[in-house]
């Protein structure tokens, strides 16, 4: 419909009916056998490949999850977005990407996955560049582009060595009950059983080259820098990327494929995964932009779910994603009514403020109450506290991690420890951003008189839905037991771990007391305005420059790309293009050379003997005149020099 698809009336209903297709479909599914259907797609040489859907508890989980978060996004979206010059881009744009991710998760082989892979990263670059006008925007998609790029590389390699060796891309073929890689159970849930065409190193090879596609796709450190420069896009488009689309796309793949992993593979996922979550969780501290706040918060929550694929609870990492997308989701919704608000009063007053920066706020818990409760439900959630589907989630996650760390006799004992850290600093920087944000005084004198107002109907019904998913009666009755959620007990498998009971007490104990205690120490520093330390020091320049992670890319990679570059073009113009062009000139010299031959030698020559002929030819002609006297005279001339001749000869 091109310009005249302003109101995302298409775009609502489409999600709506994607929204009942997934519900019927997981009513069916869940809990059942899978359901796999195929269709013949083309043909190379004797290899067939198909493309189908292949349903099992997994991908309906995922299929329900990403229609469900969409829905309250778009209809976010036609307060949020409207007016905008470009909002028909914005509904085609967000179909797009709903519909790339919708496909990866149902797609049943590999190479179908890859083109879903493919379409979501391409989406994603429309919409983080949505503005593409500003000069930030430009670069931000690009960036998400390029870092991308470089897990894509992994993931082709990927299949491309499972393919190699095992002659198909099924993924019901590769890792069913009775595919090529078989689940081990019990104790040894994270082994797996290799089919013997692969050999080992292959096999490690194959699950690195993955896990770099999952690190891009799911802003893993060091390939974690382009989540926060997607910021520069639309909010709702934060909030969709963060919860349930781009980021949950690295995650739900490792889930997918989890039997091709070896205890090699496993443990880098885990390792980085544990460094990443501390790592973001570090550079949240001191931001200041509300939006790139929850970005490095959405970093190190992936972090925590890598590290449930690593100790081989890809479950539980599933079950975090699910936690996390209703409350990360809410979140960035909740900031975006905030920007909202604020970029209206900076426009009617000329207050020349950035709206995203915390700085600006303050006291708006008076003006935004129903935003303020929703936000604090999803803090709450996100910093793991009681009654809140995060609690159950992360707290499951870390007591699995430890039970994990009781086996192992090597540094990786160190990696839920790294997570418990991770998870205190999570409710420092959360609560930090609630405290100067809602509380205190305003910030801008201003608002006391314009009186900042609740955001509309339109975006305040999707947080409030979003706000009652981010408690725990969406998952259980229990509130305290995760070991109860509807969710776990139809994917974990059972005594996966020796258990560890004290650990089931303890960990949700300490961090509850931890939540409490940080809660404490921001009201101090943050409301009470008691803040003890120096804003200049070098562990806070080293949180607020992100670690200079940026800047060694700028400086280093980038800048030592460029030169190769340079360098590259350099010896392009002047050695390739030198050596080309030097031949052209010998070419040209030779034909030249050649030219000169042709002309002067050989036509020459032709000439020549066409000169002689004729005039051997004018002579002869000038000798035959007809008349008797001529013919008689040449013959008197002829019988004379025979004559001569014999009297010279005799003589």
């Amino acid at each position: 419909m091109g310009k005249r698809s302003q109101n995302g009336a298409i775009a609502l209903i489409t999600i709506a009916l994607s929204l009942l297709a997934a519900g019927y479909t997981f009513a069916q599914v869940w809990g059942n056998e899978p359901i796999h259907v195929q269709w013949r797609w083309f043909t190379i040489g004797q290899q067939v490949f198909y493309v189908g859907l292949l349903l099992d508890n997994v991908s309906v989980l995922m299929l329900l999850l990403v229609a469900f978060v969409a829905l309250p996004v778009h209809a976010y979206s036609v307060a949020y977005m409207k007016g905008d010059s470009g909002i028909h881009r914005y509904w085609t744009y967000l179909s797009l990407f709903c519909s790339a991710m919708l496909g990866l998760v149902v797609a049943d082989n590999l190479l179908l996955m890859y083109v879903c892979w493919e379409l979501v990263g391409f989406a994603s670059y429309l919409l983080i560049g949505f503005w593409f006008t500003r000069d930030a925007a430009a670069a931000a998609n690009k960036k998400a582009f390029i870092v991308n790029r470089i897990g894509d590389i992994g993931f082709l390699i990927g299949f491309a060595i499972l393919y190699s060796f095992l002659g198909t891309l099924d993924l019901n073929t590769l890792f069913g009950q009775e595919g090529f890689f078989a689940t081990a159970s019990g104790a040894e849930a994270s082994g797996i059983i290799a089919h013997p065409k692969i050999p080992a190193g292959w096999l490690t090879t194959a699950g690195l080259a993955f896990f770099l596609g999952a690190m891009a796709k799911s802003a893993q450190f060091p390939l974690h820098v382009w989540l926060p420069a997607a910021m520069e896009g639309p909010t709702s488009v934060s909030s969709l990327i963060h919860a349930a689309t781009m980021v949950a796309a690295g995650v739900f793949l490792l889930a997918r494929i989890f039997p091709l992993f070896d205890d090699t593979a496993l443990l880098v996922i885990a390792t980085t995964g544990a460094v990443t979550a501390f790592v973001a969780a570090y550079f949240a501290l001191t931001q200041y932009d509300i939006k790139k706040i929850l970005a490095y918060s959405t970093i190190s929550q992936l972090g925590f779910m890598m590290v449930g694929i690593g100790i081989g609870m890809y479950q539980l990492a599933l079950f975090y994603l699910v936690t996390h997308a209703f409350f990360k989701c809410l979140l960035f919704l909740g900031a975006g009514a905030i920007i909202h608000e604020l970029q209206h009063l900076n426009d009617k007053h000329q207050l020349g403020i950035d709206p995203q920066d915390i700085r600006h706020m303050g006291g708006l818990r008076k003006y935004m109450p129903i935003t303020f409760v929703t936000m604090l439900i999803a803090s709450l959630a996100l910093a793991g506290f009681p009654l809140t589907a995060g609690y159950l989630s992360k707290d499951a996650l870390l007591i699995h991690a430890f039970e994990w760390a009781a086996l192992q006799n090597d540094a990786s004992v160190a990696i839920p420890y790294v997570l418990a850290v991770a998870s205190i600093l999570t409710s420092f920087y959360i609560l930090r951003l609630l405290a100067k944000v809602f509380l205190g005084s305003p910030a801008i004198g201003v608002m006391t008189s314009a009186r900042p107002h609740e955001a509309s109907a339109w975006m305040l019904v999707p947080m409030l839905v979003l706000a009652a998913c981010s408690l725990f009666p969406l998952f259980t009755t229990s509130p305290l037991n995760y070991g109860q959620a509807w969710l776990l007990q139809k994917i974990l498998p059972m005594a996966a771990l020796p258990p560890l009971p004290l650990l089931h007490v303890l960990v949700p104990l300490l961090t509850t007391m931890a939540t409490v205690a940080m809660t404490l120490l921001v009201w101090q520093w943050y409301v009470k305005q008691k803040y003890p330390l120096k804003a200049g020091g070098l562990f806070f320049r080293l949180s607020q420059q992100q670690g200079y992670v940026d800047v060694f890319y700028d400086r280093i990679v980038a800048a030592a790309v460029l030169r190769c570059s340079n360098v590259l073009f350099w010896v392009d113009k002047h050695i390739i293009d030198g050596a080309v062009n030097g031949l052209a000139a010998l070419g040209r010299i030779l034909a030249a050379i050649a030219g000169w031959v042709d002309q002067r030698l050989v036509d020459g020559f032709v000439r020549l003997v066409g000169k002689l002929a004729w005039g051997l030819g004018n002579v002869l002609r000038r000798s035959q005149t007809g008349r008797l006297q001529d013919y008689m005279a040449s013959v008197f001339f002829i019988i004379l020099v025979i004559l001569l001749y014999h009297l010279i000869v005799q003589a």
